[in-house]
């Protein structure tokens, strides 16, 4: 894992998420792009310089916060740009290469109620960009214990399956696979590709309605301090993702998230 980008927003918890982020690249000796995405505002006569002035202003707000943490000597690229979020995200992984993204789950001006705000639920939703999710004020530790959770292993990108490798390589992480199945389920959902096989030392079979209760069912039972889930059309957050927010009365984790896009 060479590049990892971290977007940051305003929050209560943002010292700690860089926080986490530096750590989780210093673990991988990898370069931790720091950005920052303002919108665009129009002012008659005066666009250039005020938006010269968000810009400076975002800037300064990003190095303000990493002198407040402790970076490591990891390699740090600061960035703020102008533009619609997600395609603005979307075309800085292209360009720099990024192997992950780190995620905040929801902002300050959400309920306690709220596990993914509107802006970190629609960064998860809309872009095709590996992602960790990392809970509120979480530390950094290896991620020696991660649990796979599917209702399908059928997987025709093995590219997708690249920062689970990673993350077991660089820990030594044992990987267990927990197949769920559903009211969705179709006749070869449960053949794992070898590609994914070739990462697990336990799998195990539960029928549940949906692969969350599978996870609520299991977790105890396996201890991970990471869960991986696939992003499908149908996949492990069906209809939670048809809006951005995410409750945590439908869903919540205390340990990382790793959500794999492009698996199909």
């Amino acid at each position: 894992m060479k590049n990892i980008l971290v977007p940051v927003g305003h929050s209560k918890n943002i010292e700690s998420h860089l926080q986490y982020a530096v750590d989780f690249a210093h673990a991988f000796g990898a370069r931790l792009y720091v950005v920052q995405v303002y919108g665009m505002r129009v002012k008659s006569g005066t666009l250039g310089k005020t938006d010269d002035v968000l810009e400076r202003e975002s800037l300064s707000y990003l190095n303000n916060l990493l002198d407040k943490i402790e970076t490591k000597e990891v390699d740090i690229v600061v960035k703020s740009f102008k533009g619609k979020l997600i395609p603005t995200l979307e075309l800085i992984c292209k360009t720099a290469d990024v192997d992950l993204m780190l995620v905040e789950p929801r902002s300050n001006a959400i309920k306690e109620a709220v596990f993914l705000g509107k802006i970190s639920g629609k960064i998860i939703k809309k872009t095709n960009i590996p992602s960790l999710i990392v809970p509120e004020s979480y530390v950094f530790k290896p991620m020696t214990n991660v649990l796979v959770a599917v209702k399908s292993a059928i997987i025709k990108k093995e590219q997708a399956l690249v920062p689970l490798k990673q993350i077991q390589n660089q820990f030594k992480a044992v990987v267990n696979l927990l197949l769920v199945k559903t009211p969705f389920f179709k006749e070869g959902d449960f053949k794992v590709h070898s590609s994914l096989s070739s990462l697990i030392t336990e799998t195990v079979f539960t029928e549940n309605p949906t692969t969350f209760h599978g996870v609520l069912q299991h977790c105890n039972s396996h201890e991970p301090d990471l869960l991986c889930v696939f992003r499908r059309k149908r996949g492990f957050f069906a209809k939670m993702w048809e809006k951005n927010v995410i409750l945590k009365k439908d869903f919540y984790s205390p340990f990382p998230v790793l959500v794999l896009k492009g698996v199909k």
